[in-house]
This record gives C-alpha cells, structure tokens and sequence, in this order.
C-alpha cells in the first residue's frame, strides 16, 4: 500500500525548501498516519526523517457559468505532510527527469 500520493513540487513549497534546507511537502493519502509516512520516506528516498507534520485539506465547490448553463462540481480533499530531514540530508526530486 503506497502511503505517499506525489511530492509537492509548487512555488510556495519550493520556497520553504530553500529556506529551510531540510523540509519537503508531500501529499498523502487521506488515511495515512506520521509513522507510515515516515517510514515510506526513509525507505523510498535513504534519508532519515526528524519529523512530519500533517495537514488535512477540505475539498472546495467550484462552480461556473457555461452556455449550457450553470456547472458544479468539487475538488477533492486530500492531506499533506511536510517532512522534515536530518541536518546535511536532501532529496532531489529532480534526478530522474
């Protein structure tokens, strides 16, 4: 059972990384708790892992006004973690392109 969904790789997250040398942003699943989160990072990336903070997101209605009328839909809701390194590690999400 994969924990991890993908990392996150946005503007806001790359930011904090380059700060902050040793935090990485990941989405999850929904059901995932810190130690299986913590275990699928060491195990996938050979990193160690000092903590792991979760975030749980709402799915949001989105709505717009087409010719055909009004649409509804929703995005879906989802978690994230923020994982956060031992000093001197790192992890390149960007090797295998």
């Amino acid at each position: 059972m994969n924990v991890i969904i993908k990392p996150l790789i946005t503007e806001k997250m790359t930011s904090v990384t380059e700060k902050q040398n040793n935090k990485f942003g990941f989405v999850v699943r929904p059901d995932a708790d810190k130690l299986q989160i913590k275990k699928e990072v060491e195990g996938l990336y050979n990193v160690t892992v000092k903590s792991v903070n979760t975030m749980r997101y709402a799915g949001k209605t989105k709505s717009r006004y087409t010719r055909t009328g009004l649409i509804r839909g929703r995005k879906n809701a989802y978690k994230k973690a923020i994982v956060t390194l031992a000093d001197g590690q790192t992890i390149d999400f960007y090797s295998n392109i």
